[in-house]
């Protein structure tokens, strides 16, 4: 399979032409760029769309010099071509008097796919985190079918997400780009990152771009936040559910000047009651509280082409989770009763700041830097678990043309470095990293049916040490509506396999590294491929758009960090993969136009996921072989003042999922070696009363499934049966929340 990426990369190279071309940017009336504007030419099929930064590049032809823009509400413009030439348009806004223009009523989508990039990527728009009470981006995928959304234990209630069949740490987690997810805060991460600020999510299935980084093997998320310079002056959300969960989000903008605005964003959540559904002594859902604020800048001078963000963020999260008897102030780290206490401070300053060259737009130069502080303090029963992570992260990027727009690159150096103070009872696993790497990315893009992304980045890790990693991505259309993608790279990775498991630490279970000398925690680093294809068909089906989409990946672990949890139920095993370890995974989506308005959205996922454990090759725990998604979703026209319905409704099937080993417990303490298949229904329905003011009211898990045996040894904590990590469905069960947004504009 490794022979794939050289053939892949031949196969670009080869198929590279000669060709000239025109490119531009779209604005509006406020001179702000115009993403998906429709620009082609006359009596033509040649067309694209600009992107986000309202670019586009278009070869000539020969059957046309009329070039035409347009986008929804705005007069379509024609212009004369006759030349390869940079051009910049400024639309204006329909005055709805023009009698020769037809309106198209067309909604866009909240989630959509990507038919012009290279790599396969989706975007969700602030729209379908709408679809469900996004309370923080850890479950922000519910509606969403690339991602699988589990809960990680019985304890914490904390979502893991999994895409391609591989939990979070093998995705590269980014914040506007830069890497935000990783290290100490791979657990908990996600979830200290509210859903009112964040603008849009970008998800890259499969070995991502090179620039960002090398450690990504199964994909990439990243999550933009909302610019200062399109925010409103005033933003209010409201929530409240059945399970004590009370949150409240404030946004407030303000534009200084021209040029400089700036967003205060402010959060906070609680869980007050306790609650216990399964009758098994322990809390379902930790007491909580949390509070966030970031204050972010933004400077933008379009006309001499500068553009930064500055952001100050801190937050502060506390949880407390166990016995429904546990009282931290006389139980903490005793017999008395088991408890579990993890508080959480994180503070971060970053900035980015980007020039493009105003003779030259098509060439820019950008810097981003980031600081990251994490301190965790925490312990589960009688076991302590402290760790800090003070971290560095430096970009800078130059991206420019090779005699044409149909070939460009980016290039560049990052430099990386972590502090880790970790410790584990009087354990010390403190450690540093540091990595400078230097990157470069090629790009050949016809505008039309053929693009390709071949990059390669070379770094030298004080514990990894030095290492290329390849990458390549394939785009070609054969034919209307239709798109064929494959891509092939190469990941590299050090597990931080305390801070990735901590749901273990609620266990009885002995943690034992078998240590080969290695310089993590005396294991190699996990090194793997990631292959993929992907196939996109649109057509009408009964007057209608339908989509039908096919994606099959296959990751191969060269080295991984096993973690075993099959040799014994008291004890879960560290060591390097001394065999063979793969996931496979293949997924049918179908989405469909019922009617205006109403859209129904299916896939079906399969799993194929094995590793050589000292037992022998077992499926990975945890992991559904076979799933299967249907979101529904209808809205009513809106009327005048801005007053509409929603209507949104979520189904998941899974199938049964290989259990870890518990054959040797009293039988009163066992699992099963699969658990039962069983289905989930989440629903909202929203009501703007106005453009200003809107509710919301909906429910989780409306089928009230529940784990029966959610803890083993929940009687005895203390005893060698003990174990909360073994969760394949809800613990908790029905759960109704109702909430409000209010805005200024």
């Amino acid at each position: 399979m490794r022979n794939l990426f050289f053939i892949m990369f031949l196969f670009a190279v080869t198929a590279i032409q000669a060709q000239t071309t025109i490119s531009g940017k779209v604005l509006d009336e406020q001179n702000l760029p115009l993403p998906g504007a429709n620009v082609w030419w006359l009596n033509t099929t040649v067309a694209t769309a600009t992107d986000a930064e309202g670019t586009f590049t278009l070869p000539l032809t020969n059957k046309s010099n009329k070039l035409l823009i347009s986008y929804i509400g705005y007069v379509t413009d024609t212009l004369t071509v006759d030349s390869p030439k940079y051009i910049t348009r400024t639309l204006k806004p329909s005055s709805g008097n023009e009698l020769n223009e037809v309106v198209l009523d067309k909604t866009r989508k909240s989630l959509e796919r990507s038919r012009v990039q290279a790599t396969n990527t989706s975007t969700m728009s602030s729209k379908e985190l709408l679809k469900a009470a996004c309370c923080n981006i850890a479950e922000s995928f519910e509606t969403n079918p690339s991602i699988d959304v589990n809960f990680s234990d019985a304890l914490t209630g904390n979502r893991q997400i999994k895409m391609l069949g591989l939990t979070s740490p093998y995705l590269l987690i980014a914040e506007e780009n830069i890497p935000a997810v990783r290290g100490a805060s791979q657990a908990y991460g996600l979830s200290f990152v509210p859903g009112t600020w964040v603008e849009s999510i970008q998800i890259t299935k499969g070995a991502g771009p090179v620039i960002n980084g090398y450690e990504s093997i199964s994909g990439q998320i990243n999550y933009e936040l909302i610019k200062p310079v399109d925010d409103i002056p005033f933003f209010l959300n409201l929530y409240g559910s059945t399970g004590s969960r009370f949150e409240a989000n404030a946004h407030v903008n303000r534009k200084f000047s021209d040029k400089w605005s700036s967003t205060l964003f402010l959060h906070t959540n609680t869980r007050v009651a306790k609650n216990d559904m399964n009758d098994d002594g322990f809390l379902d859902n930790p007491l909580a509280k949390q509070i966030n604020v970031m204050n972010r800048w933004q400077y933008n001078d379009a006309e001499k082409g500068w553009v930064s963000f500055l952001n100050f963020r801190y937050m502060r999260d506390e949880k407390q989770t166990g016995e429904i008897d546990f009282d931290p102030d006389t139980d903490k780290l005793t017999t008395n009763h088991w408890g579990s206490e993890i508080n959480t401070d994180k503070a971060d300053i970053s900035g980015k700041l980007g020039y493009v060259f105003p003779d030259m737009p098509f060439q820019s130069i950008g810097v981003q830097a980031a600081f990251n502080w994490h301190n965790q303090e925490s312990y589960f029963g009688l076991t302590t678990y402290d760790i800090e992570q003070k971290s560095f992260y430096s970009n800078i990027i130059f991206s420019s043309i090779i005699n044409n727009t149909l070939n460009k690159f980016s290039t560049g150096l990052n430099f990386t470095y972590d502090n880790y103070g970790e410790f584990i009872n009087t354990a010390d696993y403190s450690r540093t990293d540091n990595s400078v790497g230097a990157f470069f990315e090629y790009t050949y893009d016809n505008a039309d049916d053929f693009s390709v992304v071949a990059g390669g980045r070379f770094d030298v890790h004080n514990r990894l040490g030095a290492f290329f990693t390849p990458r390549v991505h394939l785009r070609y259309n054969p034919w209307r509506e239709a798109t064929f993608r494959a891509s092939a790279g190469r990941g590299k990775r050090a597990a931080n396999i305390f801070a990735e498991n901590q749901s273990l630490f609620g266990s009885s279970r002995v943690m034992s590294i078998l240590n080969s000398g290695g310089k993590i925690y005396g294991l190699d680093p996990e090194i793997a491929w990631n292959y993929g294809v992907s196939f996109i068909q649109g057509f009408p089906l009964f007057g209608k758009n339908a989509e039908f989409v096919v994606d099959y990946y296959r990751t191969d672990f060269q080295n991984q960090a096993v973690v075993d949890l099959y040799a014994s139920p008291q004890e879960v095993l560290f060591y390097n993969l001394d065999g063979k370890s793969y996931a496979n995974s293949l997924q049918l989506e179908l989405n469909y136009e019922i009617t205006h308005h109403f859209n129904i959205r299916t896939a079906y996922k399969y799993y194929d996921i094995k590793t050589d454990y000292f037992s022998g090759t077992i499926e990975r725990p945890l992991q559904a072989k076979h799933r299967f998604f249907t979101n529904l979703a209808y809205e009513t026209h809106v009327k005048e003042g801005g007053r509409q319905w929603k209507f949104d409704f979520t189904y998941n099937w899974m199938g049964k999922q290989r259990l870890p080993y518990t054959g040797s417990n009293p039988a009163e303490e066992r699992f099963d070696n699969y658990s039962p298949s069983f289905s989930l229904m989440n629903a909202q329905v929203t009501h703007s009363f106005s453009s200003v003011f809107e509710v919301y009211i909906g429910g989780e898990n409306i089928g009230n499934y529940q784990q029966k045996k959610a803890i083993l040894g929940s009687n005895d904590p203390f005893g060698p049966y003990f174990d909360t990590s073994i969760i394949y469905a809800p613990v908790f069960g029905q759960m109704y929340y109702a909430g409000l947004r209010f805005k200024i504009k």
